[in-house]
């Protein structure tokens, strides 16, 4: 039994097919089907069930699976073991972070990082929420930058900063003329939302219990973007919610459009997350710098502020 055939035999079942497996581990799919035949035949145990599509795991396969994933993860502890000796920030780190931070918070970080640490290897994806965390259990990613609490015990959360909502609402709105708001004023708005799966979304909803989604006459309008939220407001009224972080994007014209809640401000914890058995400690406190280096000092503190529920 070898670690190259338990990285085989996890990325067929990350990927549920042996091609896309292959693809990941750069190897061709004979090679790779041979080698997990070989793991099969030595354990006597059919590892997969090739009849169905896409391909999974069998009974016993499954657990297999998961006692390789344990002892890759043990066995990378050792490169970190010495990468902490040599006090350098060397290899690969593969984030996930959600469509709603990742343009306001990555173009400055990325610089830095790869400024400071030019032997890492920084590998990003945006994703929903429910996607980091099930890529964070199958592998796939080392850590993801979202929104939390989770309540989930197999993750571990490490708070960075508290981000305020703020609304953003429509010249034409009877709201404009005020300074501050509150949820209850947005009972007869229509607020422009993102789609379903967006943790924002939920949040949004969270704040603004009793109010109704906007939907014009004929019409229903998915985005994941916050900047489509803008221009929808712009173009056909309405409001909507924005992260503090994205004012930096907006012009003067429409920060007049911005109201501040009254305090308790509602705001959104972001967080990095990791597996509970996540080793790359080195990387993930240099990222944790980085990312904390460029966040106002009142967003580190969540003193008199309303931490909104996903």
């Amino acid at each position: 039994m070898t670690l190259v055939q338990l990285e085989y035999i996890v990325a067929v079942d990350t990927y549920r097919s042996f091609v896309g497996a292959a693809e990941k581990c750069f190897v061709t799919q004979p090679t790779l089907s041979m080698q997990v035949q070989k793991l099969e035949e030595m354990l006597n145990v059919k590892i997969f069930d090739r009849s169905k599509q896409p391909v999974i795991p069998t009974e016993i396969g499954a657990q297999v699976i998961e006692q390789a994933r344990m002892v890759l993860q043990e066995s990378q502890k050792i490169k970190e073991i010495i990468s902490s000796q040599q006090q350098d920030v060397v290899g690969e780190l593969k984030v996930g972070i959600i469509p709603t931070v990742a343009p306001y918070l990555l173009p400055r970080v990325i610089s830095g990082m790869m400024e400071k640490f030019p032997d890492l290897k920084l590998l990003i994806w945006e994703y929903t929420t429910e996607d980091i965390i099930h890529h964070l259990k199958t592998g796939v990613l080392d850590c993801g930058i979202l929104a939390t609490p989770l309540a989930d015990n197999n993750i571990t959360e490490l708070p960075l900063y508290y981000e305020n909502f703020v609304t953003y609402i429509s010249k034409n709105s009877k709201l404009f003329k005020k300074k501050t708001i509150d949820a209850n004023d947005l009972e007869d708005e229509n607020i422009w939302l993102l789609n379903e799966g967006h943790c924002m979304r939920s949040q949004v909803l969270n704040i603004c219990r009793s109010t109704k989604d906007n939907r014009l006459q004929g019409l229903t309008y998915n985005t994941g973007s916050v900047e489509t939220l803008i221009r929808m407001v712009d173009v056909n009224n309405g409001a909507t919610l924005l992260p503090e972080l994205a004012l930096a994007e907006l012009t003067n014209k429409q920060l007049s459009k911005v109201r501040y809640f009254r305090s308790p401000e509602p705001v959104r914890e972001i967080s990095l997350i990791t597996h509970k058995n996540f080793i790359k400690k080195r990387m993930l406190n240099a990222l944790k710098e980085e990312i904390l280096a460029i966040i106002p000092k009142t967003m580190k503190q969540k003193k008199r502020k309303d931490v909104v529920g996903l």
